[in-house]
């Protein structure tokens, strides 16, 4: 008997071909859409990819039947919203920088996935995730990044657990983004030139501040003064949701020097706009930490690389994980900017070790 895989098929590229490379290896292949934000505008799906519209799961269909593997679309759109969209405006609103593709992974998407898998009797799930896993000689799994660094994601999925890992897999992962297209067309996918889609599905226009906005009430904004970092009163702003840690641009200030945001107190509403240096920290305090190896035992210290956002690339520190599931991180030198909110992931080489979401920089006097 084939072993069962159900396939979370986005409409894109990826995905498409993620699902055609696991029909063809045998495996008894199940498609599945999750609508999971609301239909996009026109003028927003003529500008860029998108994704969950209409049209997104008709090409994923599209794919399915020429593949021949059945296809369903589930709604979970009230999921979403309660689980991501609620989590990233009131992260905003509370001062901090959420990151909803590492929550919509851990929330929606694996959790969901694996309880229709359940119900179908799947093996297996597969994405079209650009990450790697590998089961080591010990019986351990681990997480890897992908072989093209360009699309590596393996900074998002690092809330999976060994039980997970153990069910999962990556077709892409060995692949580059130009072998994927290349792929999709030799199969004739119609999905095969398909733009990315944007990367945060339900803000249009990337417009962060006005989606807050319009999911909270005005009492909950929370307007305030940008300072300096003497305290010294430089202009007034219309809310906290509006700023991140580092942001230069938008702050309003007429000074003779480049200033950043450096602190967000959004109890007081302040705003603390500083010269670039003294952005950096030399660690950090991470919560709610997820460990892939399972093996690392709290008190720990372990040497370590640190990336701190998707983007940024990964920088040696230590790291020791208590037993309350937070962790310090010490960076062994020149530490970046640090924006509460954030996923923080630890990697040994091309290995995910864990990760955790940013609860504050540590200072320099902590530091000493």
């Amino acid at each position: 008997m084939r072993p069962r895989v159900l396939v979370a098929m986005s409409g894109g590229v990826d995905s498409s071909v993620a699902a055609a490379i696991l029909r063809e290896q045998g495996y008894d292949v199940v498609g599945v859409a999750m609508r999971l934000a609301p239909e996009p505008s026109v003028r927003l799906a003529k500008s860029r990819g998108t994704c969950c519209s209409h049209d997104d799961f008709e090409d994923a269909r599209r794919v399915a039947e020429r593949m021949d593997f059945p296809f369903y679309v589930i709604d979970l759109r009230a999921d979403f919203a309660a689980r991501v969209v609620d989590n990233f405006v009131s992260e905003y609103l509370d001062g901090r920088t959420p990151n909803p593709c590492v929550m919509c992974n851990r929330e929606i998407k694996f959790d969901r996935l694996w309880s229709r898998a359940r119900a179908l009797a799947a093996d297996y799930v597969a994405t079209g995730h650009y990450a790697r896993i590998e089961q080591g000689a010990d019986g351990r799994f681990h997480l890897l990044r992908a072989a093209d660094d360009a699309k590596d994601q393996s900074y998002f999925l690092f809330t999976l657990g060994q039980d997970e890992l153990a069910r999962t897999i990556f077709p892409l992962g060995a692949m580059t983004k130009t072998e994927v297209r290349a792929r999709a067309r030799a199969l004739g996918l119609a999905t095969a030139d398909k733009p990315e889609s944007q990367e945060i599905c339900f803000v249009p226009d990337d417009d962060y501040a006005s989606f807050v906005e319009g999911r909270s009430a005005p009492a909950q904004l929370r307007p305030g003064s940008i300072i300096d970092s003497d305290g010294r009163r430089l202009a007034a702003h219309s809310g906290v949701h509006r700023f991140t840690i580092g942001q230069r641009r938008g702050l309003g200030v007429a000074s003779g020097q480049r200033l950043y945001v450096r602190e967000i107190r959004a109890e007081s509403g302040e705003v603390v706009a500083g010269r670039r240096e003294e952005l950096d920290s030399p660690g950090l305090i991470a919560n709610r930490i997820s460990l892939v190896d399972n093996s690392i035992a709290p008190g720990r210290e372990l040497s370590v690389e640190v990336k701190i956002r998707h983007r940024h690339r990964a920088i040696p520190a230590t790291m020791r994980v208590d037993s309350g599931r937070r962790a310090e991180i010490r960076f062994a030198s020149g530490g970046p900017a640090v924006t509460p909110g954030q996923a923080c992931v630890f990697y040994r080489g091309e290995e995910v070790l864990g990760g955790g979401f940013i609860e504050r920089a540590i200072t320099e006097e902590q530091a000493n």
